[in-house]
């Protein structure tokens, strides 16, 4: 027997329960990693709320590192003892996790199990917003949204060392100083930060917003952007987005809007071990910071999921088994 959170009921974080559960050897193509590190992600606060339904009972989370104790039949490019990291795990948050041994990923040696387990989900977000979806160069200015938390932090550093120009928005006094500490040129308050932009650019625009907080800055962030500019809407901390007119992106200056996701960006394994290995590299010869937020016990994921879901955060949160 290991230990694991288990939900039996959608709801509130009492729903998660920490508790013993079977021991399983890892299937055909399968490994099984002992956790060393978990990333919490909103999306485990919509399946556990029901906003996104699972099966029940269900062990959350995707996200996490460890080391590799058993492979399945048909696995011989990983190894017992192998270091590595993935983001989709399913049922993540518990001691041991069986995991398809192609959407795992080594971890160098030069990257520790909590900066793995913190940069791949939000890590390879940031990649492939800024190299896939919209490709950043030092021609560009981009706004991004919620510049102190986990993505931003990681999106503002890449795009900086792409050369871009960066406007990022913050909350608090205390996330603008870390909004800046990662290279962000101009940190905005969320009021009225379409017409700050407006006047950061001399009256043109930004060419592209990436926004993850959704339904409160969706409308000003179209208002921010200059003629052909892009919105990118790549999630909805603040709810998602009411029914939209298309028809206004033609008088608003033929703007494209997307909403991307990034298991569309990382559908095969040349594709996720590109994004891996230029990340890991990132982080391993430090020009790129792996803000920890936050490191709970396993057993207090439910405080974890409350702390994120409040908006209080920045960085990453982690739990450890």
């Amino acid at each position: 027997m290991s230990k694991a959170i288990v939900a039996s009921e959608y709801g509130g974080p009492e729903q998660l329960v920490y508790t013993e559960v079977e021991e399983t050897a890892p299937g055909p193509g399968e490994v099984r990693v002992k956790v060393a590190a978990i990333g919490v992600n909103f999306i485990e606060i919509y399946r556990r709320q029901g906003v996104y339904q699972v099966p029940l009972p269900n062990v959350p989370g995707e996200e996490f590192a460890g080391e590799v104790v058993a492979c399945g039949d048909g696995v011989n490019w990983l190894s017992v003892g192998d270091r590595v990291a993935t983001a989709k795990g399913a049922g993540a948050y518990a001691e041991f996790v069986n995991v398809d041994a192609l959407q795992t990923v080594r971890i160098p040696d030069d990257v520790t199990y909590e900066q793995a387990a913190g940069a791949m989900l939000q890590g390879l977000t940031a990649h492939y917003l800024c190299n896939s979806v919209f490709p950043v160069g030092p021609e560009h200015t981009v706004v991004i949204h919620a510049g102190a938390g986990g993505v931003g932090l990681l999106l503002t550093q890449m795009c900086k060392l792409k050369g871009a120009t960066v406007i990022t928005t913050v909350s608090t006094p205390e996330k603008e100083i870390l909004s800046r500490g990662a290279g962000a040129d101009h940190v905005l308050s969320y009021d009225d930060f379409e017409v700050k932009v407006r006047e950061l650019t001399a009256g043109v625009g930004a060419d592209v917003v990436f926004d993850g907080v959704g339904k409160s800055t969706f409308e000003q962030s179209l208002l921010s952007l200059r003629k052909r500019g892009w919105m990118v809407l790549f999630g909805a901390a603040s709810g998602l987005v009411p029914p939209f007119e298309l028809h206004r992106l033609n008088g608003l200056g033929s703007l494209v809007v997307t909403r991307p996701g990034l298991w569309d960006f990382t559908e095969t394994s040349d594709e996720l071990n590109w994004r891996t290995s230029e990340l890991f590299g990132l982080i391993g010869s430090g020009k790129l910071d792996v803000r920890i937020g936050g490191i709970y016990p396993l057993k207090d994921c439910g405080a974890a999921q409350e702390a994120l879901a409040g908006r209080g955060t920045t960085g990453k949160l982690l739990l450890i088994p």
